[in-house]
């Protein structure tokens, strides 16, 4: 039976929805419950225009992941699914403490969790990026994020696949942001059945209401473009095409390196540059395990520099179906292209029915 926050996903987060698949199946609860929290946290600003409902909501939220951490869930349906994955991971980690696995112990951060919802917040006003690096750190604190909690419950810790699944964040938060222009620019017209009245309030919740134009400031400087005249000529608006065009670029910037380094770790080399991230929280990697009975241990040579190529490609093999939403990431980048970058494009904000069989080749090739 089918956990009924599945049909939210499968309607508001088709991709990750179609991705699950491509995951071993005793990760797939996790990546429902992780993906599904996402989904409640990206549909606040939507749903409470109110500045103080927002926060009330994400302050909700803070209290149900420690809630539920505490094993004490509230009666929400994403909580309980979360206790549920929380429960069957701990059993996991006793099970193999019992049989003295050397394989690192499947666990979710509670404190990815919170980093989560503190940037969602952040940005839940839809002003501005002030640079195109700040639009960065949103990506990793929230799209990379997620990979980072669905990698630890495979379970796996390792450098190389967060540096890899680091890159692939940023690329797709970076689309996420370009894909929703058009509906904050021009979001649907208020509920006039809520409660929260559409008339003054503060600045933010003005924003939220009256449309924003998310581009980075410098990006905006950089190309002469003003958010009045996205309002003003939509499509046609001076500077907003080379804008979007400098911002898809770094995307895909970010999914070519997370391809290069793939195949490089593949091929038996290394990633090529160090992972900006590692020593921060979450990012702290033990040396490489070289207990007798670790069968990643029994595949290397004898030299360190052999041993360390093969964990590696051992590693990205394994987090591979993690890596996945770099498929349909690249795909929307790919249309993108195709439409001049024109960002109003409707067929931008269609569903792609090429991706199950793109998924599906990508997976088979071990390459995106």
């Amino acid at each position: 039976m089918l956990h009924p926050k599945l049909g939210s996903n499968r309607q508001y987060d088709h991709p990750s929805y179609i991705l699950t698949t491509f995951l071993p199946r005793h990760v797939q609860p996790a990546h429902l419950a992780i993906r599904a929290l996402n989904l409640e946290l990206a549909r606040i600003p939507d749903a409470s225009p109110s500045a103080p409902v927002r926060s009330m909501r994400y302050q909700f939220w803070r209290d149900t992941i420690n809630s539920t951490f505490a094993q004490k869930p509230v009666a929400q349906p994403v909580a309980v699914l979360l206790s549920s994955v929380l429960s069957s991971l701990h059993a996991r980690k006793n099970h193999d403490q019992g049989h003295r696995s050397s394989n690192p112990p499947p666990t979710l951060s509670k404190s990815r969790f919170l980093r989560l919802i503190t940037t969602r917040e952040k940005y839940s006003t839809n002003a501005p990026y002030s640079t195109l690096a700040s639009l960065e750190s949103y990506a990793e604190n929230t799209y990379s994020t997620l990979l980072y909690l669905t990698l630890s419950a495979l379970p796996l810790h390792s450098l190389t696949a967060d540096h890899i699944a680091s890159h692939i964040g940023k690329a797709a938060g970076i689309v996420a942001v370009l894909r929703g222009i058009p509906l904050l620019a021009f979001p649907p017209p208020p509920n006039h059945h809520s409660n929260t009245s559409s008339l003054g309030g503060t600045l933010d919740t003005q924003r939220v209401q009256q449309g924003a134009v998310t581009l980075p400031l410098d990006i905006m400087a950089e190309c002469d473009l003003k958010e009045e005249n996205v309002f003003r000529y939509g499509a046609e608006a001076p500077g907003l095409k080379d804008a979007v065009f400098k911002v898809a670029t770094r995307a895909s910037d970010h999914l070519i390196t997370a391809r290069q380094m793939l195949r490089s770790v593949q091929e038996g080399g290394d990633a090529g540059h160090g992972f900006e991230h590692e020593g921060e929280e979450g990012h702290e990697y033990s040396p490489c395990v070289t207990e007798d009975d670790d069968p990643r241990t029994q595949l290397s040579s004898s030299s360190s520099d052999g041993g360390k190529s093969v964990q590696q490609k051992m590693d990205v093999e394994k987090a591979f179906g993690v890596f996945m939403p770099a498929v349909p990431t690249a795909l929307w980048l790919q249309r993108l292209e195709k439409g001049d970058f024109d960002i109003f494009k409707e067929d931008l904000r269609m569903r792609d029915w090429r991706l199950p069989w793109k998924a599906w080749l990508a997976y088979r090739r071990r390459m995106f």
